[in-house]
């Protein structure tokens, strides 16, 4: 996965927004006016973004992948994972836990909102 991937990918999944409100270096996807993803755009090397996780399934990624699922950096690293597409992990299951932080903003989400994402 690259950045552009990346990108096409969050903006298909929902009614998305994409902004840089930390500065034109960081880009934020965010559903409801919450922040589901964060990727630097000023990456040299490997691709690296943060995603939202439930905490128990954070754990386990970070143990059974300790090169590629890393705490959240600069978030609450109980509910976020910094992850490195570095190939340990497939397309399919970055676009899993793309998905996976989505849908953890939208359940949060007032009922009215929800409601509104549903019925786009």
């Amino acid at each position: 996965m690259n950045i552009e991937d990346l990108r096409e990918y969050c903006l298909s999944i929902g009614p998305v927004m994409e902004e840089t409100p930390f500065g034109p270096d960081a880009l934020v996807f965010k559903v409801g006016g919450k922040i589901f993803l964060l990727v630097g755009l000023d990456q040299i090397d490997q691709l690296r973004f943060n995603v939202k996780c439930n905490p128990e399934w954070a754990i386990e990624l970070r143990e059974r992948h300790e090169h590629t699922v890393l705490p959240g950096y600069h978030m609450n690293k109980k509910h976020w994972n910094t992850i490195i597409a570095n190939r340990e992990l497939d397309d399919r299951k970055l676009e899993e836990l793309i998905l996976h932080s989505y849908q953890l903003i939208v359940e949060s989400l007032p009922a009215k909102i929800r409601q509104e994402i549903s019925g786009r």
